[in-house]
């Protein structure tokens, strides 16, 4: 199925930080209460053509910072070879960690990210840091690379400057779209943001990935915006009732509604 225009009708809603006064977050409710899920493994086509089973991780991953780069080392050293495929080039003179334009990322082997573990593999498919989590009863983005658990929510942050020469913080929660990957992501085969194929999850963004968006954001303001999605989705079931069509495109991420719209047919 196609993917939905990249610029689509939004509704997005602001409040004030409840734990910092100086800061306001602006969140695309459209997005976070699409019916979108992770599909790796259950229809995902990767972002190449040619990488079908690599999901999002042909590339592999940078690192936001020195902390991001610790966790993911302590992580790592707590693989073993039955739960990491590529256990021994990680432990090489090599390592796992490559430059690419200064900057820090996971070393790409044999076509995607070292920490990838291919179809095939005793342990199964995946990440290794991913299923490590699992295995250890944690929250699989405690153990991932920023970038890796975040996707495909994007936080942005904005400094607005208001007439009376005041200022805030501007903390923007929003969908992680192909503009995210910058020039070259108009350039992927398949994205999955935008794709009616992974808006088939049981329960709204801001509810499947509660745990992400806690981290984004903080408990209070997390709880903040589920109120506002919770108003929000009263909104759209009010809209199907009264039979207004045409409000529903604004109201429902257009991915959601052309996923909603096969599963009728």
């Amino acid at each position: 199925m196609s993917e939905s225009p990249l610029q689509t009708p939004r509704v997005w809603v602001e409040f004030d930080n409840p734990e910092d006064e100086n800061e306001r977050f602006r969140c695309d409710l459209t997005w976070l209460t699409s019916s979108w899920t992770c599909i790796f493994g259950a229809g995902c086509q990767g972002i190449y053509e040619t990488r079908p089973d690599d999901g999002c991780c042909t590339l592999g991953a940078h690192f936001t910072g020195k902390q991001d780069l610790k966790l993911v080392r302590d992580v790592a050293r707590e693989l073993g070879p039955d739960e990491w495929q590529f256990y021994d080039e990680g432990h090489s003179k090599a390592g796992w960690t490559q430059k690419e334009d200064d900057a820090t990322k996971t070393r790409v082997v044999e076509g995607a990210c070292i920490f990838l573990n291919r179809p095939g593999f005793p342990a199964g498919a995946g990440c290794a840091l991913h299923q490590h989590a699992m295995a250890e009863g944690k929250p699989p983005h405690t153990m991932k690379p920023d970038v890796c658990w975040q996707l495909p929510i994007r936080r942005t942050f904005r400094t607005v400057e208001l007439a009376d020469d005041t200022s805030y913080l501007e903390i923007s929660i929003g969908e992680y779209d192909r503009r995210g990957w910058g020039p070259g992501g108009h350039d992927l085969d398949w994205y999955c943001s935008g794709n009616p194929e992974a808006h088939v999850g049981r329960e709204p963004v801001y509810v499947s990935n509660k745990p992400e968006l806690v981290s984004l954001m903080g408990k209070k303001a997390y709880a903040e915006l589920r109120r506002r999605c919770e108003a929000h989705l009263a909104g759209v079931r009010a809209a199907r009732e009264s039979g207004d069509r045409k409000l529903l495109p604004l109201l429902v991420h257009p991915a959601t509604l052309a996923a909603q719209r096969r599963a009728q047919r």
